[in-house]
């Protein structure tokens, strides 16, 4: 699979989700196991990846994230300015 880079990284929604997880106060242990509960096989060091910007979130991946965070896709990648609620 070819991967693309924007501003040097695999993704764009990496920042948003490591401030909503410590907005939430979870580990990135306890988001991969609330996202292995949602059916994502994911592990720690995934997340950690994303959140860097080394690794690309897929389509599934990020609705699921947009539901345990009670925000939407849109904003996740940046495309909605207003702050999902606490």
């Amino acid at each position: 699979m070819r991967k693309f880079r924007y501003l040097g990284k695999n993704n764009v929604s990496g920042d948003r989700i490591r401030e909503l997880r410590l907005r939430a106060r979870l580990s990135q242990s306890d988001l991969a196991a609330k996202m292995q509960t949602e059916g994502v096989v994911i592990e720690q060091d995934s997340i950690s990846r994303i959140e860097s910007g080394s690794r690309l979130v897929t389509d599934f991946e990020l609705l699921v994230l947009a539901r345990i965070f009670n925000t939407t896709a849109d904003w996740l990648i940046g495309a909605d300015k207003k702050t999902p609620q606490e």
